[in-house]
């Protein structure tokens, strides 16, 4: 045909549409475009163009009547002739007013073009060896391919950093949450602990909506502002006591006595009523009798270790593949330590040493946190009654080993 229309049958005209309309007569690209990619991708970034995903059922339906997958290329009739009917049937019924309006916003947002007939018909007529059609163009498909690529990739990344924020938010929440029950127990002079564990309440009854992205960015924050104060009060705790820091759970290095039956270093009464240590100089200690010792180790073994049960369990997960039933109470974990213990080469007489001067919870929190960085303790045995002899004379807490964990697990 000579001559191609612009203005569509009985319908108003506007300048998107001649817009369009004068992008159509653009020559198209020699290599075409698959049919079935072009609604894949334009589906990822329908809403950049301003389409539902009624609008590309829709335009599916169109190009369905597309015999070839191919649009373009050698290909150069791209125009469907469908009745309204034809469409609504492979809409499976949707209404034709209904198709109609989502039909419009294709036309209106470029992607179909209407090349209407004199009577408003659409149809298709050969004149010799020339073909004339009447219908729907499909040719912006193939010409505005590149774009549609563009945008979607533009859509999938902005998905991929809202994921990975809200991803980060989550974490946050989840450490302040830890941080400030723990901080309840270790600092309760502190006041804020309260504050920080509404914001985590708070934080994760925002996260089951939908956020916007700038939403997520002002609680990202807020969590790391209160994440910092946290931080900061709890180092600033440990530095107040030095013999209790990340170093009391360094690796073990022990100078054995190859004639020694004994591996472990132990602890024994010295005469003069203190605590020594195998081959060190002795420590003194309140220990100075044995009624004295039973009414220390009674009143120690009255002691519940201060940091919270969840933290633990939080912390450390190696144990939890020798535990037959769920930890859910401090004996459950005395269990499980009773069982790890011997496994791991601590000796009878080193595990009551420590269930002694600890009390069971705490040193089960001890077997427990070293399972956690076995291959890095030389001695097990041996470093639990290090630990045990500065339990013994009131200079040590688990919770620095804990803290620990948590710091190289958020690392």
């Amino acid at each position: 045909m000579d001559y191609t229309p612009v203005t569509p049958f009985r319908r108003t005209i506007d300048t998107a549409i001649l817009k369009h309309q004068a992008a159509a007569q653009e020559d198209l690209p020699p290599t075409g475009a698959n049919k079935w990619e072009v609604l894949r991708e334009l589906a990822a970034a329908r809403v950049a163009f301003g389409l539902s995903d009624r609008d590309l059922t829709v335009l599916q339906a169109l190009v369905s009547f597309h015999q070839a997958t191919i649009l373009g290329g050698n290909d150069s009739e791209l125009i469907v002739h469908p009745s309204n009917k034809a469409i609504c049937e492979r809409l499976n019924g949707m209404p034709c007013s209904t198709m109609r309006r989502h039909l419009s916003n294709l036309v209106q947002t470029g992607f179909v073009v209407r090349r209407d007939s004199p009577n408003g018909k659409r149809y298709a007529r050969r004149y010799g060896d020339e073909k004339v059609a009447f219908g729907f163009d499909l040719s912006p498909l193939v010409r505005r391919f590149q774009e549609v690529c563009e945008a979607a990739e533009a859509v999938r990344a902005a998905e991929e950093r809202y994921k990975r924020l809200r991803a980060t938010v989550s974490l946050m929440r989840r450490d302040l949450a830890g941080l400030a029950e723990y901080g309840r127990a270790l600092r309760p002079d502190q006041g804020v602990w309260d504050q920080f564990s509404d914001l985590a309440t708070l934080t994760a009854r925002d996260l089951r909506r939908k956020l916007e992205m700038e939403d997520l960015r002002r609680i990202e924050d807020a969590l790391g502002s209160a994440l910092d104060h946290a931080r900061n009060l709890l180092d600033g705790r440990e530095a107040e006591d030095t013999s209790i820091n990340d170093a009391t759970f360094e690796q073990h290095h022990q100078n054995s006595n190859e004639d020694s039956y004994d591996p472990e270093p132990r602890l024994e009464k010295a005469r003069g009523g203190g605590v020594v240590l195998e081959n060190q100089e002795v420590v003194d200690s309140p220990l100075c009798s044995e009624d004295e010792t039973n009414s220390t180790s009674t009143t120690d073994d009255k002691l519940m270790p201060n940091i919270p049960l969840g933290l633990v369990l939080a912390s450390c997960q190696e144990f939890k593949a020798y535990s037959v039933q769920p930890v859910r109470h401090w004996h459950d974990l005395v269990r499980v330590a009773d069982v790890v213990r011997p496994m791991m080469g601590i000796s009878p007489s080193a595990w009551d040493e420590a269930k002694r001067y600890m009390g069971p919870e705490e040193a089960s929190v001890v077997v427990v946190a070293m399972l956690e960085r076995f291959a890095d303790i030389r001695s097990p045995g041996g470093y639990l009654r290090t630990l045990s002899s500065k339990a013994a004379i009131g200079k040590f807490s688990c919770g620095p080993m804990i803290m620990a964990l948590m710091r190289r697990d958020a690392a």
